[in-house]
């Protein structure tokens, strides 16, 4: 049986980047500094409780009426990054993917159309202020994109079957110069080999978005919640990165069938915890 935690958790992982002080103007970067050098901060966890304690006023509050002053931080090799949280932003990213994701008579009960329809002509009038604005974090309920597992090689896996006060722990890292020369590598093995459908234009997207940041970045890929759906078993077996990786190998050599058995294998792996959902 998968394992549970006394804490409650979104069934979601999450694509961060962490960027160097340097990325930062004033008076943010003083901001970002001071933060970081506080020490820990606020959790994941943290951050859900806010959401969900938002939802229980009537009316519910879909997003948050300030942006969050909150974010992750990361020291490695002797350089401090942050990845903001962007709260307010995320909400209304998640609210416009949330029509897909639930049937109308459980979204509308959950969000009534009036709140959504005011937190997306809020949103547009924010856009038009910043248009240039762009998330640090991604999500994914229920799944891990099997795009998002380019970016990383099976060396950068770092599981922790006790990683903390939330339990297992899960998550890649890599500099962004990694992440970018991936990205470019996967998309010319799937182009050369007339592959054109959904893994190349994920790819796309991410690297697209990837371009947005510092060059000395740090990116992360982290299970988040989806470690307690998964049992330790299919934890520790999880070898995702490296399947993409023999997968891209098998394109570049001109195996398509291989290739195919290899990305075809991976997605029914996704798919099979994807459907834990349903059966929720």
């Amino acid at each position: 049986m998968p394992s549970h935690s006394s804490v409650l958790v979104p069934y979601a992982a999450y694509l961060r980047v962490y960027e160097p002080l340097e990325a930062f103007a004033e008076p943010e970067r003083a901001h970002w500094e001071a933060y970081a050098r506080r020490g820990r901060g606020p959790t994941a966890q943290d951050e859900l409780r806010r959401s969900l304690a938002g939802l229980l006023p009537v009316p519910p509050v879909a997003v948050p009426v300030q942006e969050s002053a909150d974010a992750f931080v990361a020291e490695t090799d002797g350089v401090l990054r942050v990845c903001p949280w962007r709260t307010r932003l995320r909400s209304w990213l998640a609210l416009e993917e949330l029509p897909a994701l639930l049937p109308a008579p459980l979204l509308d009960a959950v969000l009534p159309p009036v709140v959504r329809e005011q937190a997306a002509a809020d949103h547009e009038r924010w856009r038009k202020l910043n248009p240039d604005a762009r998330p640090w974090i991604r999500g994914a309920v229920w799944q891990v994109p099997v795009r998002w597992f380019a970016l990383f090689s099976d060396k950068e896996r770092e599981y922790a079957p006790a990683g903390g006060e939330d339990g297992p722990r899960l998550r890649y890292r890599t500099p962004m110069v990694e992440a970018r020369r991936r990205v470019a590598r996967t998309l010319k093995a799937l182009r050369d080999a007339g592959e054109e459908g959904l893994l190349t234009e994920g790819l796309v997207d991410v690297g697209r978005w990837l371009e947005e940041f510092h060059p000395r970045s740090l990116v992360e890929l982290d299970y988040g919640g989806l470690v307690h759906v998964l049992t330790g078993e299919q934890l520790s077996a999880d070898r995702s990165a490296a399947d993409v990786a023999r997968g891209v190998v098998a394109l570049r050599a001109g195996d398509a069938e291989a290739a195919g058995a290899v990305f075809e294998k991976l997605a029914e792996r996704w798919r099979a915890v994807r459907d834990l959902q349903r059966a929720n």
